[in-house]
């Protein structure tokens, strides 16, 4: 099966069908996908499909409504601790304020494929963007609420994500110094990236609710001075701050793609995943989803380490998050 899809909120699925054709760059008057890692490696990212269609459920195109059996693995702290730790020794150090490892969940499929695991993704509107992407029997899919970039023209809009709490917890977690430390890392950020290209307008920070966990959450819109390339602005937002390090430098994201290859993080975990469809282009960021080889099962989970943060917190952090995508896909 060679498939990829993409909903924002409450729109259809847009379904593109392959064999695909890839291109380095993005194709003029035609419906494309853009599929890359982490590290951005792919030189023919632009996946064009072979038809496109749009439906109002992935029950349109085959996907059954159910997810195959797993034997989940318990994860152990001990490789995460360790990397934990070393974050803590650069920021002591003065090379970084900020990284975000990733701990990985793993399972096997004792029954079905891989790819039935796109009949399990639950339909989610608003705010989350629906993503999927299996060729040869490797894919990804998930409910995603982190937005990398829309544009249309020469409006661009982004969102600052960074934060999180259980729903139960949200009114300490309003308050909470370190949640909003390391969202205003991110916002801030952000900002500065976009303040040489455009007209840049900052939203006030909220408090997204996600059902089981929440974040805070600020949008932020830019009118660009100029035209852009769509992959030069993934390049300039790519990782995003709320998944890579601060400052972003070629010492502290080689650290960081490090400490992923360590922990097992699946390479495209927090890597864009965009759809080009009538002039327009939206790219959202890949998490709060399942990953597969095989029948080889991983979810992973990713938390911002600053001065501020704790072993034991972050840890719990890291299971909430994989918990809301064990239970949104009914494991």
């Amino acid at each position: 099966m060679e498939i990829a899809f993409l909903k924002s909120g409450h729109d259809h699925y847009t379904v593109g069908h392959g064999p695909f054709e890839e291109s380095s760059s993005a194709p003029e008057d035609t419906t494309a996908f853009y599929r890359n890692d982490f590290t951005l490696s792919d030189p023919r990212p632009w996946k064009i499909p072979t038809k496109v269609e749009e439906v109002r459920s992935l029950g349109e195109v085959g996907f059954e409504n159910k997810s195959p059996s797993i034997e989940w693995r318990e994860l152990e702290p001990d490789g995460f601790a360790q990397v934990f730790s070393e974050i803590n020794e650069m920021i002591t150090r003065g090379v970084m304020e900020k990284s975000v490892p990733v701990a990985t969940e793993k399972g096997r499929i004792l029954e079905g494929e891989g790819d039935h695991l796109l009949g399990g993704l639950p339909d989610l509107s608003d705010p989350f963007y629906s993503y999927g992407w299996s060729v040869g029997g490797v894919g990804f899919c998930g409910a995603t609420p982190e937005l990398l970039f829309s544009l249309k023209g020469k409006s661009l809009t982004t969102m600052a994500l960074a934060g999180t709490a259980k729903v139960d917890e949200r009114d300490v977690f309003a308050v909470d110094g370190k949640e909003i430390r390391e969202h205003e890392f991110v916002a801030q950020t952000l900002v500065a990236k976009l303040s040489d290209i455009g007209q840049v307008a900052r939203a006030q920070r909220s408090i997204m609710d996600l059902g089981q966990l929440v974040h805070f959450h600020t949008p932020i819109e830019v009118e660009l001075f100029a035209n852009r390339q769509v992959d030069d602005l993934i390049r300039r937002l790519h990782p995003t701050p709320a998944l890579g390090p601060l400052p972003r430098t070629q010492e502290t994201l080689r650290l960081l793609v490090e400490w992923r290859e360590r922990l097992d993080c699946p390479p495209c975990f927090g890597a864009p995943f965009g759809l080009l469809k009538g002039g327009e282009f939206t790219s959202v960021v890949t998490i709060r989803g399942i990953h597969w080889d095989k029948k080889d099962v991983y979810i992973p989970s990713g938390c911002g380490v600053i001065e501020a943060s704790r072993l034991v917190n972050e840890w719990r952090e890291l299971r909430l998050k994989r918990d809301a995508v064990k239970i949104s896909f009914g494991y």
